[in-house]
């Protein structure tokens, strides 16, 4: 299996700044592309950024100049570096993978257990 921890999270003030990390552990052959979702209370999950396996970004409207997603593919970890956060930042955060676990396998999804982050005065 394939297991994701998230770690960054936390309250911050706005205009603050926080780094959120996810590990993939695990059966690991390769990791294509890697996503963090996001989930406010009562809301849908939305997609909030991507990076593909050749490193190139899309980000949703609402982050775009301020969330930078970045990726260690030596240490099968994606980052989200998050700056002049907003209260409609709050929200549960979410990494998702696309894993193979052998070289012969398709890629399937994986998603870690989330991290809040709570942005208020």
């Amino acid at each position: 299996q394939v297991q994701l921890v998230e770690s960054g999270g936390g309250l911050v003030q706005p205009g603050g700044s926080l780094r959120l990390s996810c590990v993939a552990s695990g059966s690991i052959f390769s990791i294509s592309v890697m996503r963090w979702y996001r989930q406010a209370l009562g809301k849908e999950r939305e997609l909030v950024a991507v990076i593909t396996g050749g490193r190139t970004t899309n980000y949703a409207d609402s982050v775009k100049g301020r969330f930078t997603i970045s990726r260690d593919n030596a240490k099968n970890t994606v980052y989200l570096q998050m700056n002049s956060l907003k209260p409609e930042d709050t929200a549960a955060y979410y990494c998702n993978v696309a894993a193979r676990r052998y070289s012969t396998d398709p890629p399937s999804n994986y998603w870690g257990q989330g991290t809040q982050v709570t942005v208020s005065s």
